[in-house]
This record gives structure tokens, sequence and C-alpha cells, in this order.
């Protein structure tokens, strides 16, 4: 099953474009885990509650992958976690860093922050999305993966998106 992964800072659309995107190519859309998790959680997260997002990650990964489409399309994956670790504690547990290594997608479309922010119970970094970005952009090249850069409002959006799908799975 190939995969198709939506990265990139808090609030630039990555769960609104992989349900349209989803929807448009019917393909299976994996929801992120951490919300789940961290609504659920009761307390203040801490470096380990990580480790267990990303396990559920990859078994929300795992699952939509026996689907029945031609390819998964994920709104988050193992990258958001390793940032969010190293930009909240400094570090990244080696467990999720070897993972990340050993299921690399197809394909990963970085959202730029060119979106209003929409503030969230969860979301923790409103000023700071263009050096997140950044650091998506230096994380993902150091991993040896190709990404596409995506942004524009609403329908130029989603038409680039869709496009870039299009010539990844025509290939």
């Amino acid at each position: 099953m190939r995969k198709i992964v939506l990265t990139g800072p808090e609030s630039t659309g990555k769960t609104t474009l992989a349900k349209q995107l989803a929807g448009h190519f019917g393909a299976q859309w994996v929801p992120e885990y951490a919300r789940e998790y961290l609504e659920s959680l009761g307390r203040k997260y801490v470096q380990d509650d990580l480790i267990e997002i990303a396990k559920g990650q990859i078994a929300k990964e795992d699952f939509f992958a026996q689907g029945n489409s031609r390819f998964i399309l994920c709104d988050t994956s193992l990258e958001v976690i390793q940032i969010w670790s190293k930009v909240v504690f400094g570090n990244c547990a080696p467990w999720i860093t070897e993972q990340l290594k050993m299921r690399q997608p197809d394909l990963y479309l970085l959202c730029q922050p060119d979106l209003p922010w929409a503030p969230d119970p969860l979301r923790e970094n409103p000023n700071d999305r263009d050096v997140l970005y950044t650091i998506y952009q230096q994380e993902l090249a150091a991993l040896g993966t190709d990404f596409i850069q995506i942004n524009g409002i609403g329908n130029e959006r989603f038409d680039k998106a869709a496009a870039e799908i299009e010539k990844f799975i025509n290939q």
C-alpha cells in the first residue's frame, strides 16, 4: 500500500486537505492519532507520551493500509512526532527515529503556514509557524526524502495538492 503524508506545522490545513483529497481520490484517510490520545489524557503530556502516540499512529496507518484504495492519505506521521519531540523536549526517542526511517512514505506534501491561525486547545505554536516550517524542510531533507511544498488558500491549495498526487499515482 502506498502512503502519502501531509505534514507541516500546526494549523496549516493538513486534516482538511487530507479529507478532501481522500474523498476526491477514493483513498483511505488516516486521522491523526495524537489528537485522540491527547484529548483523552487528562493531564499535560510528557515526552514518554510521544512514544505511545507514535505507536498509535503506526497502528492506525497499518489498519487503514489494509483497505481497498490505491493509497492511504495521512494528515500526520512520525516526522511530526520527531519534530515535536525535538522542539518541546530538545531530543527524540531513538525508537521514534528508527521507526520513521523504516516507515518512509511514498510522498510527502509539506503544507506551508500561509493559512490564518485557527485556535485549538491542542495547538501550541501560533507565533512561530514559519520557524517550524523551516525545521520541517530541514528534517525532511535530512531523511533524504523528496517533498512537495503545498500552499494557497481554499481551492488553490486543494488543486495544487491534487495535481501533485495525480502526477505521483500516474508515474
